[in-house]
């Protein structure tokens, strides 16, 4: 094993393992911390693929102006962990995990046993700053435009909601 492939090997188990702190800790805000960490993670297997420009978007604008909204929102709502309906969903859940416990299961097997996903060679642009940009405001421009569409009525949404929560508690 070169490396290369061990130090990709080691980034990837620890982004999966910062993954899994985001969907299984109860706590929003550090369900969110543990986001902050996976995007590190994912900009440094882009380091690891000679995708400088990817990785430094990835920092910028996911790690730190997304995260920003993110955290924004989750402290606006306010959100408490006394639910009362969770013990009710927890065979559910149980489910769900299992169900993913599967699926992750087989992924692994298919990456022990060698399959890939496409392979051939990497475009001599790959990662560049020109070619993020025309793929991205060309083939992916609806798909950009309707994710920043997205996140607005999503900060609308939770701006409505806290509003709507503190005059319910007003006397």
């Amino acid at each position: 094993m070169t490396m290369g492939a061990a130090l990709f090997l080691l980034v990837a188990v620890a982004t999966v393992a910062a993954a899994l702190g985001v969907v299984l800790h109860p706590n929003p805000v550090k369900s969110a911390i543990f986001l902050v960490v996976t995007l590190f993670l994912l900009a440094i297997v882009f380091v690891l693929l000679e995708a400088h420009m990817i990785a430094a978007l990835q920092v910028i604008v996911y790690a730190g102006a997304i995260m920003v909204l993110f955290l924004f929102v989750i402290m606006l709502l306010n959100l408490q962990d006394d639910d009362p309906e969770r013990g009710r969903h927890r065979y559910v859940l149980r489910g769900l995990a299992w169900l993913g416990g599967v699926v992750l299961a087989v992924e692994l097997a298919l990456l022990l046993r060698g399959a890939t996903m496409g392979g051939g060679e990497v475009p001599a642009d790959y990662g560049s700053a020109e070619a993020v940009a025309r793929s991205l405001y060309t083939d992916f421009l609806l798909p950009f435009e309707l994710t920043s569409i997205l996140l607005l009525v999503a900060v609308v949404g939770a701006v409505l909601l806290a509003q709507k929560q503190r005059r319910s508690s007003l006397p």
